[in-house]
């Protein structure tokens, strides 16, 4: 009977542990953001896309001009049981671009340097109410004149 309560008692402890264990929290990272050192190895108003491309990586997403600058975005979060995922640090790197190409600026930004930006949740209301397609398909047949369609 003691072998019995001792595989209980080893069992029950087992358990304790998974439990704690499970309870820990789990980080995410997302993104990848040039460090600082590799940032020095860029000298504004020299290097081309070109040379950053070869020295920090093709950044994740670009500007939508072609003299747009390039964006690195990296993401750290902490997951913790049932509870939403928390983002714990953030950074962007931009670099921008003259229109000759080379480096003009590099900035760091992080998630202190953020803003809330809120949402519109307006809707655009429809102007037709209470008519169905069939409806407004069908109404459209006594309003077609084809002799004002080949004046045109």
């Amino acid at each position: 009977m003691s072998k019995f309560i001792q595989h209980v008692k080893s069992g029950a402890f087992g358990l304790f542990i998974l439990a704690i264990a499970g309870c820990a929290a789990t980080f995410e990272n997302h993104g990848y953001a040039p460090t600082d050192r590799d940032m020095e190895e860029i000298i504004v108003g020299v290097d081309t896309r070109d040379s950053v491309a070869q020295s920090v990586g093709r950044p994740t997403s670009v500007g939508m001009l072609d003299t747009g600058g390039w964006y690195y975005t990296q993401s750290r979060w902490r997951h913790f049981a049932f509870k939403a995922p928390v983002i714990i640090d953030r950074q962007v790197v931009a670099i921008t671009y003259t229109e000759a190409g080379t480096v003009e600026n590099i900035e760091r930004f992080t998630l202190e340097d953020g803003r809330v930006v809120t949402l519109s949740r307006r809707v655009t209301e429809s102007n037709v109410k209470g008519i169905s397609f069939i409806q407004q398909l069908l109404g459209n047949f006594g309003n077609f004149n084809p002799a004002q369609a080949l004046a045109q």
